[in-house]
C-alpha cells in the first residue's frame, strides 16, 4: 500500500470529526475532472510516505484526533487497506473511507470487518456515462454492488457526484436519482479547478445551474444537498 499524502488536520473531510486525511496512490478510474491527478497518473513521481511514519503520527494524535479519513486516488485499489484500518481502528480512532465503488469484494471486507464507520462513494454518472466519464469500461457492474451494499448496509455513508459542465445534465443526475433510489444522503459537489487535473478545457456549473441539477436529483432524492458551490 502506497501512501501519498497527509494532511495532519481537517475539519471539512470527516464530517462532524476533527481529523486527518490518508491519500493513496493509484486509481483505476480516469476522470477528468480528478483533483488529485498526481496520485493517479503520475504514480512513479509520486511522494511515498513511509507506513511506519503514518502510524506513527496517528500514535501521537491519540485524543486529539477523532477519525482517520482514508481517500486517494482509490484506497482499495490495494489489497492491504484493510490490514492498514485494522491498525487505525485498534488506536481507537473513528474511520471515513472514501471509494470510487469499483472493488465491491474488498469494501465488503471492510464492512463486514467493521473497519468504516463513514463511507462516501462517488457517482460518476448515470448508468449510460460511466465509462466515457469515470475512463473504465468495465466498472459498473462492480460499481451497482457498491451501491447496493451501502444500501443495504447499517454503516452510515453518503453518494456524492462532483459535476461539470458538459459531461452532466439535468437528465443524467435525474437517472443517478432513479438508480441510488433510497439513498440516506447525495451530495452535489460543484466542479473546482484545483490545478492538479486529468482533463483540460473543464467548466463548473452555474449557481443557477445547480439549482436546476438540485431540482432534478430531489425528485427521487429529496435529501440532495449542493456542497462546494
Amino acid at each position: 500500500m502506497r501512501i501519498g499524502g497527509l494532511q495532519k488536520l481537517t475539519l471539512l473531510d470527516y464530517p462532524g470529526k476533527v481529523a486527518c486525511t490518508v491519500f493513496t496512490v493509484g486509481c483505476n478510474f480516469r476522470c477528468p475532472f480528478c483533483h488529485n491527478a498526481s496520485l493517479v497518473t503520475h504514480t512513479d513521481d509520486a511522494g511515498d510516505f513511509p507506513l511506519e511514519n503514518v502510524l506513527a503520527f496517528l500514535e501521537k494524535r491519540k485524543g486529539i484526533l477523532e477519525g482517520v479519513c482514508l481517500t486517494g486516488g482509490e484506497p482499495l485499489i490495494w489489497p492491504e487497506t484493510a490490514a492498514f484500518l485494522e491498525q487505525v481502528k485498534a488506536m481507537g480512532f473513528l474511520v471515513k473511507l472514501d471509494t470510487n465503488g469499483a472493488y465491491p469484494a474488498r469494501l465488503s471486507e471492510i464492512l463486514e470487518k467493521g473497519l468504516a464507520d463513514y463511507v462516501a462513494m462517488d457517482i460518476k454518472n448515470s448508468p449510460e456515462k460511466y465509462a466515457e466519464t469515470s475512463g473504465s469500461g468495465t466498472a459498473l457492474r462492480s460499481v451497482e454492488e457498491s451501491v447496493l451494499l451501502l444500501l443495504n448496509g447499517k454503516v452510515p455513508y453518503e453518494f456524492r457526484t462532483t459535476v461539470v459542465k458538459g459531461l452532466h445534465t439535468p437528465e443524467d443526475i435525474e437517472k443517478i436519482g432513479r438508480w441510488i433510489y433510497g439513498a440516506k444522503q447525495y451530495y452535489l459537489q460543484a466542479f473546482r479547478d484545483s490545478g492538479d487535473l486529468i482533463g483540460n478545457g473543464l467548466a463548473a456549473f452555474s449557481a443557477k445551474e445547480m439549482s436546476e441539477l438540485l431540482c432534478a436529483a430531489k425528485k427521487y432524492l429529496p435529501n440532495t444537498e449542493i456542497r462546494g458551490e
